[in-house]
């Protein structure tokens, strides 16, 4: 019987919960992972501190009141904030050879036996509720680096900026974002980005709190927290080197800052301004046209799906289409399949909003929606350009749909996106948008879905076991789990302690089969679609997340966060 089913039985027999409230919460639990614990004192159905009370008289262990105590720097540095969160733990103090640790399942045997192994100390549990630990864990492992290490011999008293943002005069935002320390504090956000590889700069302003996060791989982390009567300096300076209008703070802007970083390499920050009610929120993207990866067997592509999209992107007419949320490499794959087509023989047209890097050889368009410039526009325009291959950014309306599919009916190749969550809900997306099906049946020719996982870091990979049933719960075969040699990465210097470096792309290829046309026709479902397709040899993003992992490129936690269940 495991400890959770236990502790279930235990609150029951002690009358502190109902039969009725115990399968309830096992229920929930079993829908989202979490600890039963935390899921019956999240139902309401018992506090968290009767729930830590229980437990210490059951197992007679000590109890913790997290808040009222104040964990010494040396003692976190013990165990990482990756092993924290996936055992529901943190170090609290060190006696002699012996770690104390405030954990919510005392009995974790695999928790003590992982964290004995990791630190080398014996390990003394006290209980604290699971909602204290984790709250915890945030307070003191998101702290990032702290002002006074960032500015580090810097006079901060150079920086005089006082009074509410509206007081202030267009001159002081502009002297402000002109002193030493703001604009040497920008320059480190910017370069700091590019050396951990970030994708995204967050600055955003709150009450009490400037705070400054970098999306590293797909997941956003803490990277700093500067006094907040620095954040109007820090958007005047970034709006400077953006060329936006400092004296408006009103209104949303975006511009472009280019960094040229020596030996030729340039970097280009797309720059997102936008109000809140705590000031201005700045957005920049990180375009490393050096590091854009156009060479498609290095993208994940399996030799199946690389050879269908290949077939379908050489094809003289017809539509092509790449989905996936924001952030899942579709312009990297679209931008791979144009360097591929980019020959004298070609002529090649983008529309794109916003165009996010330069290609020679390729006429590319910039959208601009106040003066009437949108994707049905330079359609229309490009059809009189007389030209083989159209990109268009993105498909959001029927009007645009409508130019796309008449454009591959009429001999051009067309390549765009669209937000779906897998190849065969594509096809019910256009039905929607009210494009004919007989339309989509002659335009389309492959559907492509994809999203980026994290791939396990090469510097502190380890084989791990899992459950088979875990693995079985998951999708793979009775023969997978026979032969899985599964990796996972421990955390070190190079991954920054998460234990995953770089990503890699899951790809679900929906070749539009004459059997699948035929359905469209019919009226099928896009669940029957998918049913179809994968018995015509379709491998969903799931199954291609689970080669990923059998090849120990990613982990199958990876695989649950970025694909759904089939």
């Amino acid at each position: 019987m495991s400890n959770q089913n236990r502790l279930g039985e235990l609150l029951v027999r002690e009358k502190l919960i109902s039969l009725a409230q115990l399968r309830q919460a096992q229920d929930e639990q079993n829908r989202s992972g979490q600890n039963l614990g935390y899921t019956l004192a999240k139902l309401g159905f018992i506090s968290d501190q009767e729930i830590t009370n229980f437990l210490s008289q059951q197992y007679r262990v000590p109890t913790i009141n997290l808040d009222e105590y104040e964990i010494d720097a040396d003692i976190l540095k013990l165990v990482s904030k990756e092993q924290c969160e996936k055992h529901r733990v943190i170090p609290v103090s060190r006696a002699g050879a012996s770690l104390i640790v405030a954990m919510a399942d005392p009995t974790n045997l695999n928790a003590i036996d992982d964290l004995k192994f990791l630190t080398g100390y014996n390990i003394e549990p006290v209980i604290a509720s699971e909602t204290a630990i984790m709250t915890a864990v945030d307070r003191y492992y998101n702290a990032g680096p702290s002002y006074e290490e960032v500015m580090a011999g810097f006079d901060e008293s150079e920086i005089e900026f006082t009074g509410e943002e509206e007081d202030l005069n267009v001159l002081e935002l502009e002297k402000a974002s002109e002193d030493a320390p703001v604009v040497r504090l920008v320059n480190m956000v910017l370069l700091n980005a590019i050396k951990k590889g970030a994708s995204d700069i967050h600055i955003e302003p709150y009450e009490k709190k400037l705070r400054i996060r970098y999306r590293i791989d797909g997941v956003l982390v803490e990277e700093m927290t500067p006094p907040l009567k620095l954040k109007g300096a820090i958007a005047s300076r970034m709006k400077i080197m953006s060329q936006l209008d400092i004296a408006e703070r009103r209104l949303p802007q975006d511009g472009r800052i280019k960094l040229k970083l020596g030996k030729g390499r340039e970097m280009d920050f797309r720059v997102s301004v936008l109000p809140t009610i705590w000031g201005e929120k700045i957005v920049l993207r990180l375009l490393d046209k050096g590091n854009l990866q156009l060479d498609m067997t290095k993208l994940g592509f399996d030799v199946g799906p690389l050879d269908d999209f290949l077939w379908a992107i050489r094809q003289p007419w017809g539509m092509v289409l790449v989905t996936g949320p924001t952030g899942s490499g579709k312009t990297t794959t679209l931008y791979s399949a144009l360097s591929e087509l980019n020959k004298t023989a070609h002529n090649i047209s983008t529309a794109e909003d916003p165009v996010e890097y330069n290609l020679h050889g390729i006429n590319q368009v910039q959208m601009h929606d106040d003066i009437g410039l949108n994707f049905a526009a330079a359609l229309r325009a490009f059809l009189r350009q007389d030209p083989d291959i159209i990109m268009v950014g993105e498909i959001r309306d029927f009007e645009t749909a409508e130019i796309a599919v008449k454009a591959a009916l009429t001999g051009h190749l067309v390549l765009s996106t669209l937000h779906t969550n897998d190849a065969p809900a594509t096809i019910s997306r256009l039905l929607n948008m009210g494009v004919e099906p007989f339309l989509i049946t002659a335009s389309v020719n492959l559907v492509l879905a994809q999203r980026l996982a994290r791939k396990v870091c090469n510097d502190c990979r380890q084989p791990i076991e899992i459950e088979p049933q875990a693995l079985q719960e998951l999708g793979f075969t009775a023969a997978q789990i026979a032969g899985a040699k599964l990796q996972k990465g421990v955390g070190c210097r190079t991954c920054n302690g998460t234990g995953y470096k770089g990503r890699v792309a899951l790809y679900e290829v929906m070749r539009f089969t004459d059997t699948l046309k035929e359905m469209v026709l019919q009226g099928a479902s896009t669940a029957d679609l998918k049913a179809a397709a994968i018995k015509g040899g379709m491998s969903t993003l799931r199954m291609s997340g689970i080669r990923k992992a059998l090849e120990g490129v990613t982990t199958t936690e990876e695989i649950l966060r970025v694909t759904m269940s089939d």
